[in-house]
């Protein structure tokens, strides 16, 4: 099927979207000043969305298990939330922000605060899938999240958060793009371990942009995913080496952006919100859907069934 744009008498104004990707240092406060200095730097030159990569505010601590990391989380709204809520109001710009939340005594989340143009905070997203790998050990510092996948009307147009592992889940794509999200927004730390990289590099890199990218074509909107860069050693060993290459895919799955996978950068990308109604109208995976047919979704494994149960 050949994806047609229609002839229109009117256009929507482009929403530029600002990717925040660079390098974490071991000061929490001079990572803070310096995303703060990007989100302004982005909102100068003409972007109206602005988008941190994941726990942005300290090299990435999940590498090991350590009880004292969990003195880096913060309240929200905390000083992240608020330092970000005044510069959204300053520049009139959106601001998806990442936050180490701490919710409660023994209760901590890895968490995205959603702040509008005007600074009102309009919600948080947390993290739903919580990974458990070499160097990834997630699962001892957060909860899983129990906000469910959602969906904001922001100044700038319908967006939906999700964070790092979420990505290599369609569902959680699916929920969010079900509750009108036009753009997907995925904060990220993801890199290589250093002594896998020649072997699974390339490999590994390339999956994490296909699945992405699918998730663009399959739902019909864009996508959006902020990387940091750097080999970080917070706990010692080889560390990781982050891969940057934060990118941009169209509605349908088209690579519109794409940054460096060593430098700092600020990514700078326009897009054609009315790109998301076209797509969804000639390619409609969401009018054929057989939602009849999908309950199944919810089971953890499905056992296989007798030929002779074939009717």
């Amino acid at each position: 099927m050949q994806l047609k744009t229609e002839n229109r008498s009117w256009k929507m104004p482009p929403v530029t979207l600002g990717l925040l990707q660079h390098a974490c240092s071991a000061d929490s406060a001079v990572n803070l000043a310096k995303t703060l200095s990007l989100a302004e730097r982005a909102a100068k030159k003409g972007a109206n969305i602005v988008c941190t990569q994941e726990l942005f505010r300290t090299p990435y601590f999940c590498q090991a298990e350590n009880h004292d990391n969990f003195k880096l989380a913060e309240a929200v709204p905390g000083p992240t939330t608020k330092a970000f809520q005044a510069l959204a109001k300053k520049h009139g710009v959106v601001v998806i922000a990442s936050v180490f939340e701490r919710r409660a005594a023994g209760l901590y989340h890895n968490t995205a605060v959603i702040i509008d143009a005007g600074g009102r905070l309009l919600g948080v997203y947390r993290k739903m899938h919580i990974p458990d790998d070499p160097l990834y050990h997630e699962k001892f510092y957060f909860a899983p999240g129990d906000t469910g996948f959602r969906a904001w009307q922001t100044k700038f147009g319908k967006i939906g958060v999700l964070i790092c592992w979420d990505q290599w889940f369609p569902e959680a794509a699916r929920l969010t793009a079900l509750r009108g999200a036009e753009i997907l927004f995925y904060p990220t730390a993801i890199g290589w371990h250093p002594r896998e990289k020649e072997q699974h590099g390339a490999e590994q890199h390339a999956a994490w942009e296909l699945i992405q990218r699918s998730h663009a074509v399959a739902n019909g909107c864009y996508v959006a995913a902020v990387n940091r860069v750097g080999l970080e050693r917070p706990a010692g060993g080889d560390g990781l080496e982050f891969w940057g290459q934060s990118f941009v895919a169209g509605t349908s799955g088209r690579l519109l952006a794409r940054a460096s996978a060593t430098e700092e950068e600020l990514l700078l990308v326009p897009l054609d919100l009315g790109e998301v109604d076209v797509t969804r109208t000639h390619w409609p995976f969401l009018r054929d859907r057989r939602i009849d047919a999908y309950g199944e979704l919810t089971e953890r494994f499905i056992e296989e069934e007798s030929r002779d149960a074939i009717p």
